[in-house]
């Protein structure tokens, strides 16, 4: 019966998402950095390496973009549910 109650939750959009696609764009800019920080480092161009140092970049510079649409839905998830509350709440103010 919990796990019904949790499900449906999600599904009706309860919860705010905004918090949890900042975390997962900050998450990807991280592995950004970490795979740019790998492709100028030395660890590329040795022997037996995964990848050469265009690949690392390439998926570096994705990760960013990726990273930068997804915080971009964070701000604009947040966005309009600061617009939905703050309608919400003039209506019950308007109705008292």
């Amino acid at each position: 019966m919990q796990r019904q109650n949790w499900v449906g939750r999600i599904l009706r959009g309860d919860r705010p998402m905004g918090r949890n696609l900042f975390i997962l764009a900050a998450s990807l800019a991280l592995f950004a950095l970490i795979s740019c920080g790998v492709a100028y480092s030395n660890i590329a161009r040795q022997p037996g390496s995964p990848g050469d140092v265009s690949l690392w970049r390439t998926m570096g510079l994705a990760l960013f973009v990726l990273a930068l649409i997804t915080a971009l839905g964070g701000v604009l998830g947040s966005l309009f549910e600061q617009a939905k509350r703050r309608s919400e709440e003039a209506r019950r103010r308007g109705r008292s």
